[in-house]
């Protein structure tokens, strides 16, 4: 009996793997869309969102107070609305001074400017002059009718009722910054905790936690930095008008509030702050060097504070590019208004510290310096 071999059965070979599907691409002008769809939802929806960036804002300011208060043994609930409690108090009694002061420049103004018109009168007459001669030119080249300017009447009608409903919704929007703001400087902690926990992995958990309270710590340092050097700011502005140029001390309380807010928008607010305070020097002194005196003083000190003080303070890891800053101003001003050009620099930050911790983001980042 003779065995036969019996066969072995040869496995298949195994097909080649497959290629990854490429990724679709999007096109320019879908991009195009995508940019001018979350441009029209962020300028809509402003009336939300601008509520919850003031207390973002507010509680990244408190924020290193608030650790430096619980190194103390004080309870983050009881430091939040210490915090609060302090600021609102601060802000009423800073209110409560100036209200004088800026409704008697508003009443005044009207004659101010009337008493002014022979001052800029002379300043202008070249101007005037050579106005009168481009038209003299323009009727004889051709005729009367050519050279008559057109005039446009304007009229606007009084809506109480508008009065009425914008009144109630300043104040729910005022409530509603404060209550967010308390809540996040309470909770917004535990709500970022909770938000991690989400995330599959402990490694991908960690490095998360790492990068959050990076990015928080800085922000908050920026932001609490740059408040404190435009508060100082302010006040030594107010100062010099008082001691120096005899300005009394609600006006000049009043001055250096608004450089201290204006000088939250670079470029745009000391730009606005110069032409406000040749108005107000021209208002308020005879002389013409004299008019130029608080115009001079304001240049001098924020030359001083945006050349030497900040970048020493704050150093270059802060830096942003001019072109950059000036086009975030303008696109956040023409969405949001003031308050857009107030919470223009410290987005254009946040941003930039968020793409510098992204891997494969960081010349995005450096494309901002």
């Amino acid at each position: 009996m003779t065995d036969q071999p019996s066969g072995e059965l040869t496995p298949a070979p195994a097909p080649p793997p497959r290629a990854p599907r490429p990724r679709p691409r999007s096109t320019n002008a879908t991009l195009v869309m995508a940019t001018l769809a979350v441009g029209y939802t962020l300028w809509a929806a402003q009336a939300l969102l601008l509520p919850v960036l003031l207390a973002l804002f507010f509680a990244l300011v408190g924020n290193p107070i608030l650790r430096l208060l619980q190194r103390l043994w004080i309870p983050r609930f009881l430091g939040a609305a210490l915090l609060l409690v302090l600021g609102l108090a601060g802000t009423y009694q800073l209110a409560h001074q100036l209200v004088a002061p800026a409704a008697e420049w508003v009443r005044e103004v009207p004659r101010e400017m009337r008493d002014l018109a022979p001052k800029l009168r002379s300043l202008v007459k070249p101007v005037q002059e050579a106005n009168r001669a481009a038209e003299n030119i323009a009727r004889a080249a051709g005729g009367e009718n050519a050279a008559r300017p057109l005039q446009v009447v304007k009229t606007e009608a009084n809506d109480p009722l508008r009065a009425l409903t914008s009144t109630p919704r300043m104040v729910t929007s005022v409530l509603a910054v404060v209550l967010l703001t308390f809540f996040f400087m309470v909770y917004g902690q535990s709500l970022q905790d909770n938000a991690i926990a989400l995330l599959p992995g402990r490694q991908q958990q960690r490095l998360t936690v790492e990068i959050l309270q990076s990015i928080e710590r800085e922000i908050s340092r920026y932001v609490l930095t740059i408040s404190i050097i435009n508060a100082v700011f302010g006040l030594v502005y107010a100062g010099v008008l008082h001691l120096a140029l005899d300005v009394p001390v609600d006006e000049a309380l009043l001055w250096g509030t608004m450089a201290a807010l204006l000088n939250f928008a670079p470029y745009v607010g000391p730009l606005i702050g110069m032409l406000v305070m040749l108005l107000m020097g021209f208002v308020s002194y005879a002389e013409p060097w004299q008019s130029l005196l608080p115009a001079g003083v304001y240049l001098g000190l924020h030359t001083l504070e945006g050349q030497l003080v900040t970048p020493i303070v704050l150093g270059a890891r802060m830096a942003l590019s001019p072109l950059v800053l000036i086009l975030a101003l303008m696109v956040f001003g023409w969405l949001w208004g003031i308050v857009g050009l107030l919470l223009a620099v410290p987005l254009l930050v946040c941003i930039k510290l968020v793409l510098k911790r992204i891997e494969g983001m960081e010349k995005w980042a450096r494309l901002l310096e």
